[in-house]
């Protein structure tokens, strides 16, 4: 069997354990052949690819990133390869196709199986956000970069006598805020799923400095917003692939805390240093399993599905129940929180 793999979309930790996973299993237990396309579905249709053996895999389970790159690409030009499927899978000579990625490039990924395409599909995002899997590689490594930083900031706004903003990933589903807020003891979380009361985080905040507690932290996904009226905070632009743009909660949100009470409020951005650097352990079992399962489905006809963690299984679960809906932050998870902090 010729195996072709490639990632697309925002890069993510556990991206190179499955790679390496997949070449493990088809090429020594299988004896296939793996191909890698480069820079995700442009390589794809422009037949930009790489044979993948033992040796171009060595070493890349603790890496971060992909060594494959990745890129989003226009609706527009998948279209016109679904369209032509027959002729792609003709000059591309493969017996199966692995894309793994996110809601995005799950979409896609049907899009093509749809078309003929003999899909197997693996889901990755640190959001957290697929709803046909458990977990996502990916978001463990997400959340523990982004607590150890609210670690890290909570001494510094205590020496200073600040409130520190930290802005983590999460544009519509804000699972990073809510397990990173939680562990990182922050004071306050807001998330997509809830506007958020900017009088609500005012009041705890001097609460806290009455009592004697001169700094708070407070978490905020990026796709967070206030509720109507309590803030000015307008909506950024849709780019080219249909996302919208944000026009910064962190900073807009420390801006008029500060401005409200009175005490230096400081934003912290983290951004892409979520998506980037060593894996945790818990990514790379997830993402190694995931591999290997793949190949598997793949050997079975499987096509049109993709590997979910259901408890403690790796399932196979169809592509269009990947993106059929987002997997948002649930009202009994946000109590916790609300009881806690």
């Amino acid at each position: 069997m010729r195996i072709g793999v490639l990632t697309a979309g925002g890069d993510c930790p556990g991206l190179n354990a499955v790679i390496r996973s997949v070449v493990h299993r088809a090429v020594v237990d299988r004896d296939d052949e793996v191909i890698g396309f480069e820079d995700g579905f442009k390589g794809l249709l422009e037949g930009r690819y790489r044979p993948l053996d033992l040796n171009s895999v060595s070493g890349i389970l603790t890496r971060g990133g992909t060594i494959l790159g990745s890129a989003r690409l226009e609706r527009d030009r998948l279209r016109d390869a679904c369209d032509n499927s027959e002729e792609l899978m003709a000059r591309l000579g493969i017996d199966a196709l692995v894309p793994i990625g996110g809601e995005g490039t799950l979409t896609a990924a049907t899009m093509l199986s749809d078309a003929g395409l003999p899909v197997v599909g693996v889901p990755k995002t640190i959001d957290n956000d697929i709803s046909a899997t458990d977990r996502t590689f990916g978001f463990d490594t997400a959340v523990g970069v982004a607590t150890e930083a609210m670690d890290r900031l909570k001494t510094t706004a205590e020496s200073h006598q600040r409130v520190m903003v930290v802005e983590v990933m999460g544009r519509h589903a804000g699972w990073i805020a809510l397990e990173a807020g939680m562990a990182g003891g922050a004071h306050g979380i807001c998330l997509p799923e809830k506007p958020f009361a900017v009088d609500e985080l005012c009041k705890m905040i001097e609460e806290r400095f009455s009592r004697g507690k001169k700094f708070a932290v407070v978490c905020v996904a990026e796709g967070a917003r206030p509720a109507e009226g309590s803030m000015e905070y307008g909506k950024g632009n849709i780019d080219q692939y249909g996302h919208e743009r944000f026009v910064g909660i962190g900073n807009r949100l420390a801006t008029e805390l500060e401005h409200r009470i009175g005490t230096e409020a400081r934003p912290v951005i983290l951004g892409h240093v979520q998506r980037g650097g060593t894996p945790t352990a818990y990514d790379r079992v997830l993402a190694t399993r995931f591999g290997w399962h793949a190949v598997e489905a793949a050997h079975r006809g499987d096509f049109g599905m993709m590997t979910a963690l259901r408890g403690t299984d790796i399932v196979m679960t169809p592509l269009a129940d990947a993106t059929r809906e987002l997997k948002t932050v649930p009202q009994d998870r946000m109590d916790e929180t609300e009881a806690v902090f």
